[in-house]
Formats: structure tokens, sequence, C-alpha cells
């Protein structure tokens, strides 16, 4: 019977855990669990070990932390270490073609994408942005691109309606670990994975979410401002100002793709099933909100505290 794969795994998000326990699962000898270094967070700002981080040494897994990979002791520590793979998943950290080349069986990586389409930072949230109806996860070959190397597997899921950045993020992770156990056990057991070229057609770019791109301007179209609250859901929230007031919003509906009568940002109508808002196209419904230094609520519990929302010359029949 073959020895277990010695492999090497590097991630640091939350994302990356199911993909860690995807190798467990899979019968690899986890020699070294890589992540970023503790980070401040909390209100208290005390340093924090990544979800991966905790993850290993929950499991008994060696890690190790190094600010970078382009070092000498960096290339010297993994060569030590003699992986014959190593699997990266949001890792957040350059891998240079020096350390690309040590692992026996290359490098490979989970991206959240059905690439070319989304090579890049944000392509969970870049699919909602655009419409996309479907997405997946890629297993590929790394190389010195950004994403661009040959894909081994993929797997697909179509986006609903209701998706959010969190609620996709979640199912993409466990797919994507679903993709990787299964490319693992058949390298295990002697299977050679074919690798396709990605093509040349079709290429966009993720780029890294900015809290900026979370404000709401509402001379954009309706269709447009619902897929930025998904997005956005949980981070960095989409913004948008209500009547004067700068609030945080969590879920929003498109009540008409068109027919807005009045100018973008006007309220055209409050109810207990939400506030609607005059867009450059169409009308776009707030039923989640919140206040700045508040807990999220419900439209109605918002205009309970607004009362004045519900009066003329915002009111309209809903």
């Amino acid at each position: 019977m073959a020895a277990p794969l010695r492999v090497v795994f590097a991630g640091t998000p939350a994302f990356a855990v199911s993909g860690l326990r995807a190798c467990i699962d899979a019968g690899a000898d986890i020699v070294a669990v890589y992540t970023q270094p503790d980070r401040p967070a909390g209100r208290g700002r005390a340093q924090q070990a990544s979800p991966v981080k905790q993850a290993a040494l929950a499991a008994g897994i060696a890690v190790e932390q190094p600010e970078s990979l382009k070092t000498v002791e960096a290339r010297r520590r993994l060569r030590d270490i003699a992986p014959d793979l190593l699997v990266v998943i949001a890792y957040g950290l350059i891998l240079p073609k020096s350390i690309l080349a040590i692992p026996r069986l290359g490098c490979w990586n989970v991206h959240a994408s059905l690439l070319p389409r989304w090579r890049g930072a944000a392509p969970i949230q870049r699919a909602i942005l655009a419409g996309d109806a479907e997405t997946g996860v890629c297993l590929m070959r790394m190389e010195a691109g950004l994403d661009t190397g040959a894909v081994m597997l993929r797997a697909a899921t179509s986006i609903g309606a209701d998706d959010t950045g969190g609620s996709l993020h979640d199912r993409l992770s466990e797919l994507g670990a679903t993709v990787l156990r299964d490319g693992l056990q058949r390298v295990s057991h002697g299977e050679s994975l074919p690798a396709t070229p990605q093509s040349a057609d079709g290429v966009t770019y993720a780029h890294k979410l900015d809290k900026a791109e979370a404000k709401l301007d509402f001379a954009a179209p309706a269709v447009e401002l619902e897929r930025r609250v998904r997005a956005f859901d949980p981070w960095p929230v989409a913004e948008a100002e209500i009547d004067g007031e700068r609030v945080r919003v969590w879920s929003a509906t498109v009540l008409s793709a068109t027919g807005a009568r009045q100018a973008p940002g006007a309220i055209v109508g409050a109810s207990a099933q939400g506030i609607d808002i005059a867009c450059g196209e169409g009308v776009l419904r707030i039923s989640r909100l919140q206040r700045a230094g508040s807990r999220v609520i419900e439209a109605r519990d918002y205009l309970n505290a607004r009362p004045g929302l519900k009066s003329p010359p915002h009111r309209r029949d809903a």
C-alpha cells in the first residue's frame, strides 16, 4: 500500500477551513499548515489566530506563519518539510516560482469561480454583482500568473435570486472541499489528473472589494442596487441615505424595474413591507436595515421610530 501523500496546506480565512478538513478526510499526511501571522482583531485589538490556524491546532497539526514566502529562510523551511504537494486556498501571500517548484507534485489551488471568469480576490461578490446565473469552483495547478493555471477539476452551482455573499461563500467553500477531496483521493490511488489550460476568451478579474462600493447611489438601476445589497452581505454591507439618515441595508428587493415617477432617492412608499425608494430605473424596496450603533431591524420597526416617513408626501399604498 502506497504511503499517504505528504501535504502542506496553506490557507487563512474561514473559506479555507473546509479544504483543510477535506485533506484530512482524504487520508493525506498533513505535515504542516501555513497561514498568515496572527492579526489584531475585535474591539480590544488583541492578536487573533486565523480560522485555519485554529482548525489546524485543534487537529494537532504543526503551524507555520511566515510574514513572507520570498525569503531564503522560507524556501529552506519548506524544502526541509519536503511535501509531495502544496494545497493553497485563500492563503493571502504571494507564492514565488521558487516556492511553487519545491513540492514533488506541484501546487494546487481551489478558486471560487468558473475560470477564466473572475480571476482575482473577490470572485464570489463579483459574480453576484454582475448578475451571473451560475458560478462554481476550480481545482487548478498553480503557476506564476494570477489564477491562470490549468484546471484539473471543476464544479458549478446556480446563483439563486436570494443568494448573498455569505450564503454563496459557504456553499462554494463546501463545494471546493468536495472537489479537492476527490482530487486528492484519485491521486492517492495512482490516478493522474489531466489539466486543461484555461481559455484566453472570457477572462474577467474580480478586483478586491472597496468599502466605498457599498454606498448605494439611487441614480443607478434598482436591479443593480439589489445585487449590491446581496453581494456585500456580510461585508462590507451596503449603505444608503433614507430621508437624510445614513443606514446600513441588509435586505432589499426590486419592487419595479421600471416606472419610478420621482427623482432617484425619493421615498415613493413606506409600509410594514418595506421602504420603497425611486431609483434611476425602477423602485427598490428596503426591508431590513440598521441604524448607526443599533441592531438590524425590520422596516416596520424603523418606520415606528420615524413615523414621518409614512406621512405625505412619502406615503403610497403598497
